[in-house]
């Protein structure tokens, strides 16, 4: 079995049990509710291996207008409940700076994200034209900003490396079933920070180094589903 679709199943099977384990301490709460969240979850998955373009539109506009706007609110005052960072990135059309909230991992100095969507994600198109980006993330009891180089990485395998980066962290590990659910095209993203030298004009990466076009990640893509 494909590992993208192993660790589909397995996500799947996560949030059918979460859907019932409130049912099963306390039966007589009924089992309506868990029976129309397994339904949900379900056609999330198959919808995703259907339909994968009404699912991203879906999803995307349930992300867009009440899922992002609110955790950037708690984020704002503090409150982090599944442990996200904010993702900076420069628009590829008007210029302006984009933040979206992800899920990630630091591994070796190294931030990894899970772009659920894949290339149909703005901020991957974004980074793509504009690698050098920014990251909002917890240092303590403050939240600071990154400076960093986004490459786009289609050959590494996107269920492998989330494992990695959930390690035994439950939070994460929450978050990595959020994105099997509701993701259509999972795709590695690699953040390497710029530290403070380099923050300060001693040394800067040069945009070569971070940039992925996208007829190679096209043609990479393509060789890979052909192999």
């Amino acid at each position: 079995m494909p590992e993208r679709a192993r660790g589909l199943i397995t996500a799947v099977c996560g949030a059918l049990a979460l859907s019932w384990i409130p049912w099963s301490i306390d039966p007589g709460s009924g089992w309506i509710s868990a029976a129309v969240q397994s339904s949900v979850f379900v056609a999330l998955a198959v919808s995703g291996v259907v339909w994968p373009g009404g699912k991203v539109v879906a999803v995307r506009c349930a992300q867009r207008f009440v899922v992002n706007p609110t955790v950037r609110i708690l984020m704002s005052v503090g409150l982090n409940p599944l442990g996200l960072v904010i993702l900076e990135t420069t628009g590829r059309v008007s210029g302006r700076r984009r933040r979206t909230p992800v899920g990630s991992g630091f591994r070796d100095g190294t931030l990894w994200v899970i772009a659920e969507h894949g290339m149909r994600a703005n901020y991957v198109r974004n980074m793509i034209v504009e690698p050098h980006l920014r990251v909002r993330v917890c240092r303590g009891w403050r939240q600071v900003w990154i400076d960093g180089v986004g490459t786009v990485l289609p050959d590494d395998d996107p269920i492998a490396r989330q494992r990695q980066i959930v390690g035994r962290n439950p939070l994460r590990a929450f978050n990595a079933l959020n994105v099997r659910l509701l993701g259509a095209e999972l795709l590695t993203i690699r953040i390497d920070p710029i530290d403070s030298q380099m923050s300060q004009g001693r040394t800067k990466p040069s945009v070569s180094q971070g940039r992925t076009k996208p007829s190679a990640i096209i043609q990479s893509r393509a060789t890979t589903a052909g192999s």
